[in-house]
C-alpha cells in the first residue's frame, strides 16, 4: 500500500525545541499567576507554537532557558511578550449581535454622560462597535459618552488604538454604517478603512490586567462588557472578578457576557436580565459615589 508522501514528510520533521513536561507545567503555572489564564493540557501544541517564536527571536536553545530568564528577571519586558503570546484574541465587529440593540435601549434610559467599560478590547472591534451603537442611539448626546477599552495584551491594544481595519474585517457591516463611521483608504492604504475621528475620540485604550490587585478605573459604568474572557479563568478567579465588577457598575448598570459563559454560580451578585446580560442583585448594588 502506498503511503501519503505528506504524512511521511510530517512524521520526519522534528520540532526545533523540546517542550518537556516540567517546562509545560511551569508555563501553565506562570501564565495562571500572571494573567489568570487556565491552560488545559490540550493546549500544549498551541503553547509550543506561540512561545517557540520568542525562543527564535531571543536566540535561545530551549524552553528551560527561556523560563529561567523570565523567573530571574521579574520586571523584564519579556513577561509582557510572554503574556501577549499566550493570549487568544478572537474578535469581530458586532460579534454576538443581540447585545448591541440591548445596549442602545439601555443607553437611552441612562442619565448623561453614558460610560461603558470594554474589559477585553483586543484589536478594537468590540469597543468601536460599542461606540458606534452609542452614536446611533444617542445622536448628538453621544459626544459626551465614553468607552474605556482595556486588555492585557499591549500589541493588540496598539492595533486597536490605530483604528485601521481591512475591508474583510468590516465586510458584514451595512454600506450606510461603513460610510458614516469609517474613512476608506486609498493609494497605499487601499483595501483598508479607518474609524472616523469622532468615533475614535470616544474610545480610550489602556492596558489592564484583570488580575491586578488595583484597577486604574475611576468611575462606575452604565455597562461593562466582559465577553468570552471568563472562559479562560477557573471558577475562583471568575468569582473574584465578578465581585470586583459590582462596585464599578451604576445601580442600573448591565454586565454583558459571552455566549458560552454562565454566571449562575454568582447568583448572590448577579441575576440574568436577558440573553447573557446580567444586572446586579438589589442588595449588592453599590452606594452612589459622594
Amino acid at each position: 500500500m502506498n503511503k501519503n508522501p505528506d504524512s511521511v514528510a510530517t512524521a520526519s520533521v522534528k520540532p526545533d525545541f523540546l517542550l518537556t513536561d516540567p517546562d509545560f507545567s511551569k508555563i501553565r503555572t506562570l501564565i495562571h499567576q500572571r494573567a489568570g489564564i487556565a491552560l488545559g493540557t490540550q493546549k500544549r501544541q498551541m503553547v509550543y507554537s506561540r512561545l517557540s517564536r520568542r525562543l527564535r527571536e531571543l536566540g535561545l536553545k530551549d524552553f528551560s532557558t527561556y523560563l529561567t530568564l523570565l523567573e530571574n528577571n521579574p520586571n523584564s519586558g519579556e513577561w509582557q511578550m510572554f503574556t501577549n503570546a499566550l493570549t487568544t484574541n478572537l474578535t469581530a465587529f458586532f460579534r454576538e449581535e443581540h447585545h448591541f440593540p440591548a445596549l442602545a435601549q439601555h443607553a437611552l434610559s441612562c442619565s448623561q454622560p453614558v460610560s461603558v467599560w470594554c474589559s477585553a478590547a483586543s484589536t478594537g472591534e468590540e469597543p468601536y462597535s460599542i461606540a458606534i451603537t452609542l452614536m446611533e442611539a444617542l445622536g448628538s448626546r453621544a459626544s459626551s459618552a465614553s468607552v474605556i477599552a482595556t486588555d492585557i495584551d499591549t500589541q493588540v491594544l496598539a492595533k486597536g488604538a490605530a483604528g485601521v481595519f481591512t475591508m474583510e474585517q468590516v465586510s458584514k457591516m451595512s454600506p450606510a454604517r461603513l460610510k458614516r463611521f469609517f474613512l476608506k483608504g486609498s493609494g497605499g492604504h487601499a483595501g483598508k478603512v479607518m474609524v472616523r475621528p469622532e468615533v475614535a475620540a470616544m474610545v480610550k485604550f489602556k492596558r489592564l490586567n484583570l488580575l491586578d490587585p488595583k484597577w486604574a478605573l475611576q468611575e462606575p459604568f452604565d455597562a461593562i462588557f466582559c465577553r468570552n474572557v471568563m472562559i479562560y479563568f477557573d471558577k475562583p478567579t471568575q468569582a473574584n472578578i465578578l465581585q470586583r465588577f459590582a462596585p464599578l457598575l451604576k445601580p442600573h448598570g448591565l454586565l454583558f457576557a459571552g455566549h458560552s459563559e454562565n454566571f449562575s454560580f454568582a447568583s448572590q451578585i448577579l441575576r440574568l436580565r436577558g440573553q447573557t446580560i446580567y444586572e446586579l442583585v438589589s442588595n449588592n448594588r453599590p452606594k452612589a459615589p459622594a
